[in-house]
């Protein structure tokens, strides 16, 4: 038996941070997609249930759109049992759009559920964190099935303050559990979680912000119900990646240096031109170096489907070569220099004004 675990898919999300507006509004219509896809890649491979493991939306209140694809995608396949728990995004916005439910469609409470899976050996158990009290005690599993756990959360070895949030992995230990299937973290991760069993996060479907570089995707799962064993390995399914790249651009004074740097370590990540990249220029610079970022930034232009560079070198200043200096900028530093700023903000400023002097804009 095939089963996906998948979660954080984050529908209608606003992602204005990075993009535009309208091309925040395609990376939604993008990710709805690969929700679609991730449906019909199940059917083609004949996998019997999808594990939502909470945050499938992104807002309290979801956009009609999004409701009626997702209802479309679990109405129109009949055969796959989809089991849903909502996340700390989730709202019950989604389920009160829903004239019927559909028999499908697999909920659970802030107490443990469990669902035979299509009169298997195979059960899916899962409850909703909503800080009430603690749930553990609620968990009875039959230690002679094949058991699948359901939770949305930060998982821990201790119970903490937010209950809604902290997954307790030692309550949850020998407690018959095979393979428990996380959602909330949006990397994909995975451990130990006794003898018996294992925990996974399986990561955001599609990567959002520059805080979820790499592979994106799924885990599918595939169980032997006679020996109760199973094989699991993770998917990449997102249609585009987020990269993060640093340039070293220690001891570069042009704009056209600089740049050459960016395009030797932008050609050493391999990055596909549909991808998102973040470059970050990085090192020790003079304060005469030409760290030009709207340069850089139209230079790449069109060069991958987003693109954007941080300017976090360190400036060297050598306040020495200043001491006599009777032009206006050697005036400037020397006030600067003895101002009370912290030394990195000294040099930041020095930038800034160093910058203004010659014309450029801030």
């Amino acid at each position: 038996m095939k089963i996906i675990h998948s979660a954080d898919q984050h529908l209608d999300s606003k992602m204005e941070a990075n993009l535009s507006k309208e091309k925040a509004k395609e990376r939604n219509a993008e990710i709805r997609k690969t929700f679609v896809r991730m449906v019909d890649y199940a059917e083609e491979n004949q996998v019997a249930a999808i594990l939502l493991a909470g945050d499938l939306f992104d807002r309290k209140i979801v956009s009609k759109t999004d409701q009626e694809v997702v209802k479309n995608a679990i109405d129109t396949h009949p055969d796959i049992d989809f089991f849903y728990i909502r996340g700390n995004h989730d709202d019950n916005s989604f389920l009160a759009s829903l004239d019927e439910k559909p028999d499908n469609l697999k909920l659970f409470e802030d107490k443990f559920t469990s669902y035979q899976v299509k009169d298997s050996d195979v059960y899916i158990t899962g409850a909703e964190l909503t800080g009430s009290g603690s749930i553990y005690n609620t968990l009875s599993l039959n230690m002679d099935k094949f058991n699948i756990v359901m939770l949305h959360g930060q998982e821990s070895n201790y119970e903490g303050k937010d209950k809604t949030e902290i997954i307790n992995l030692t309550a949850l230990s020998n407690r018959g559990i095979d393979y428990l299937a996380l959602g909330h973290v949006h990397e994909h991760k995975e451990g130990k979680l006794d003898a018996r069993g294992t925990y996974a996060y399986c990561g955001a479907l599609e990567g959002r912000g520059f805080d979820e570089c790499g592979d994106h995707g799924f885990i599918l799962l595939d169980i032997d119900e006679e020996h109760k064993t199973y094989n699991h390995e993770f998917v990449p399914f997102a249609y585009r990646k987020l990269h993060l790249v640093e340039a070293d651009v220690s001891n570069l004074e042009s704009v056209t240096d600089i740049e050459s740097k960016v395009k030797d370590c932008l050609q050493e990540a391999a990055i596909d031109d549909k991808d998102l990249v973040k470059v970050e220029l990085v090192g020790s610079v003079s304060m005469d170096a030409n760290v030009d970022i709207d340069y850089l930034t139209k230079a790449y232009d069109g060069e991958y489907y987003m693109i954007k560079f941080k300017d976090r070198t360190n400036m060297h200043v050598d306040y020495n070569a200043y001491a006599l200096d009777e032009s206006l900028k050697g005036e400037f530093v020397r006030t600067v220099q003895a101002s009370d700023l912290d030394e990195d903000t000294k040099a930041k400023v020095i930038r800034m004004g160093i910058g203004l002097l010659k014309g450029e804009s801030i």
